[in-house]
């Protein structure tokens, strides 16, 4: 019995099927057969008998019988996918960064472009899920539209060149606040340039009216923020409705929501939150109490002060975790840095998926003239912490031990 082949409107596939017949690529043939199903095929005897059901080949002496296979292809697939949340994070904060002004003149900038300025500190701020820290004035290498000063020499505006917030990207920062006073030091230019820079590093920000807040995941985890001031040009710390739609949107959206304020009378006669309106210079510098309070019941999980210049006290309210003012962290020349103010904590606060609150541990720093932070092994801002927490919120049922330890009082 000789075997031929006929496919209609498709000769060329008749070769390829003998082809692989004589290479009994058996399987192949098979994939073959399926794809040209649609076709009329017909085996022909030495007698012409047609065989319309079925097609029998014989290969080496033995008959192979393939029937017709039907498939069906389903055309579209439900995938879930679950994340899966961590069980434990690491949120950072620390207060004001002014790493060097080249304005008036560039002898407020540091030595080496200020390359080694958070070298002392950088391995902790690396080690966190998030890191957070206030950025003071814009990021600007010339140019801009200053504020007006009768002696720029005695007037305190902040420009710090492009170079330096590669210097911040290095040592670990993920998030920066640009809602603070000196946002404004140079105007729409100095402002659309921060936000251009820190764009272009990938390092998340908020604060300005033209960006209220921010979101971004790192490690599966989405975190929202928002940042807030009572400084022209920024969200309003007074706004408390706008500031409560912002953090509910950011909450229905995230897994963690960190809120920045920028409050408060400036400087060491002003460390106490007295749970009212501070006016300072003539200024209305927010309730800080209130507006802490109300951002966590808006949905907020962590909330980072800072604007006083030094370091106020803590606060643990509906389990999430509240620092009224983290003071100077990093801020080199232009600064007042004797006592108090020249101390600061770096807060790691460890929550859980959520953001509830479990414990915060201090590392205390120092700087001294001109400015640059340091380990203080002598422990300084612990105990100010202490005698701080105790003071104001004797209510909170927490405790912050001598090395910097902050947990709930366990009854």
């Amino acid at each position: 019995m000789k075997n031929t082949c006929e496919v209609q409107n498709f000769p060329c596939l008749c070769r390829i099927l003998r082809a692989m017949l004589t290479s009994r690529n058996l399987p192949y043939f098979f994939i073959l057969l399926l794809a040209i199903s649609s076709c009329k095929v017909t085996k022909v005897t030495d007698q012409s008998q047609q065989v319309p059901d079925s097609l029998a080949i014989r290969i080496d002496t033995s008959a192979t019988k393939v029937d017709t296979v039907l498939t069906k292809v389903q055309d579209s697939v439900d995938i879930r996918v679950h994340r899966l949340l961590k069980d434990t994070l690491t949120i950072i904060g620390v207060g004001d960064i002014m790493m060097g002004t080249n304005y008036p003149d560039t002898r407020y900038l540091p030595p080496h472009q200020g390359k080694h300025l958070l070298a002392p500190v950088d391995s902790i701020l690396q080690n966190a899920d998030v890191t957070f820290g206030n950025l003071e004035g814009v990021i600007l290498d010339d140019g801009g539209d200053p504020k007006y000063c009768r002696n720029p020499k005695v007037c305190y505006i902040f420009r710090s060149p492009e170079y330096m917030v590669q210097h911040l990207k290095d040592a670990g920062f993920d998030v920066l606040s640009t809602a603070n006073n000196h946002a404004g030091d140079f105007g729409d230019p100095g402002r659309k340039n921060t936000m251009r820079v820190l764009d272009s590093l990938e390092i998340h920000h908020a604060g300005l009216i033209a960006r209220p807040h921010a979101s971004f995941m790192i490690d599966g985890m989405k975190y929202g923020f928002a940042a807030f001031a009572p400084n022209n040009g920024t969200m309003s710390i007074h706004d408390l409705d706008q500031a409560k739609r912002i953090v509910h949107t950011l909450d229905s959206i995230s897994d963690v929501v960190i809120v920045s304020f920028h409050g408060g009378a400036e400087g060491s006669k002003y460390q106490h939150v007295p749970r009212k309106n501070e006016i300072f210079y003539g200024e209305d510098r927010g309730n800080v109490y209130n507006f802490a309070h109300t951002m966590i019941d808006a949905g907020a999980d962590i909330i980072f002060g800072h604007g006083p210049h030094v370091t106020r006290a803590v606060d643990v309210y509906k389990n999430r975790f509240i620092i009224y003012s983290l003071g100077n962290f990093c801020t080199y020349a232009r600064f007042n840095l004797r006592g108090d103010n020249g101390l600061a904590p770096i807060v790691k606060v460890f929550t859980k998926s959520n953001g509830e609150f479990i414990k915060a541990v201090v590392t205390p720093v120092i700087q001294r003239s001109p400015g640059g932070p340091a380990i203080d092994h002598e422990r300084r801002v612990i105990r100010k912490l202490q005698e701080l927490t105790e003071k104001d919120f004797p209510e909170v049922p927490i405790k912050i031990d001598a090395t910097g330890i902050i947990t709930y009082i366990q009854d």
